[in-house]
């Protein structure tokens, strides 16, 4: 039997079918959009430390941060964090007075309150450090990184080699980080850009610079061996400039 011929669709008709469209394309974009697994985020001409480390562990994570930056709540242990760096630093230097805030490089340091602050304090005066002069404390920085600024703070830098320098020898460093958390598992990418801000800062060769974490907790100290150089470094930051 013949199809029966389609009925004549009326202009309003036509209309209103015409906007279903329009609706339906219009919410099937929006639903492609929020479904798209990969966004252009431009990296910032200036990064902190810990950025740079973020950016180097979970370069997704930061990008998403980056995007959607969150404001983070108060911390008291944060406060604390600072009180330990601004305790160590006042042993060295006691006439120095540390405002709030000051020590940026000191924040969430895990340490849970007032007794666990003390009891880092003792643990601290059972490490060697405690009894070596540092050459400088709580050295702030800035460095340039294919283009890019990355500043931070060094807890602190001693120099080895005193009597190498009264002979006319080089001279050699060692930079320090205190780590207050109970977990030790610090990021040795940390110590390979302070070990770089340190070397051009002095005018040395940054194979004449050392680089250590103390753990205060456990005493422990750890030296990782096989640092990035300037090179990998900017490696990092270029391969991650757009992402």
């Amino acid at each position: 039997a013949p199809a029966p011929e389609a009925e004549e669709t009326a202009p309003e008709d036509q209309r209103q079918v015409a906007s279903w469209d329009r609706d339906l394309t219009a919410l099937l974009g929006e639903l492609e959009r929020s479904r798209r697994t990969a966004r252009d985020v431009p990296l910032p001409a200036a990064l902190s430390a810990t950025q740079l480390l973020r950016l180097a562990a979970d370069p997704d994570g930061f990008a998403h941060e980056l995007a959607r930056p969150m404001p983070r709540p108060p911390q008291p242990a944060a406060r604390r964090g600072t009180r330990f760096h601004a305790w160590v630093q006042s042993r060295i230097e006691p006439l120095l007075l540390v405002e709030p805030g000051a020590l940026p490089g000191a924040d969430d340091d895990g340490i849970e309150d007032e007794q666990d602050l003390e009891r880092l304090k003792e643990a601290f005066l059972r490490t060697p450090y405690a009894r070596r002069k540092p050459h400088r404390v709580e050295v702030p920085f800035q460095l340039v990184l294919a283009g890019r600024v990355v500043r931070g703070r060094i807890d602190a830098v001693y120099r080895e080699d005193d009597a190498l320098s009264e002979s006319g020898g080089a001279s050699r460093y060692e930079v320090v980080d205190w780590k207050t958390h109970r977990e030790e598992t610090a990021d040795p990418l940390q110590l390979a850009v302070y070990r770089l801000a340190w070397a051009e800062h002095a005018g040395v060769d940054p194979e004449q610079v050392t680089a250590s974490f103390l753990y205060v907790r456990s005493g422990r100290i750890v030296r990782p061996a096989g640092l990035p150089d300037r090179k990998e470094l900017e490696r990092l930051l270029i391969g991650n400039s757009d992402y």
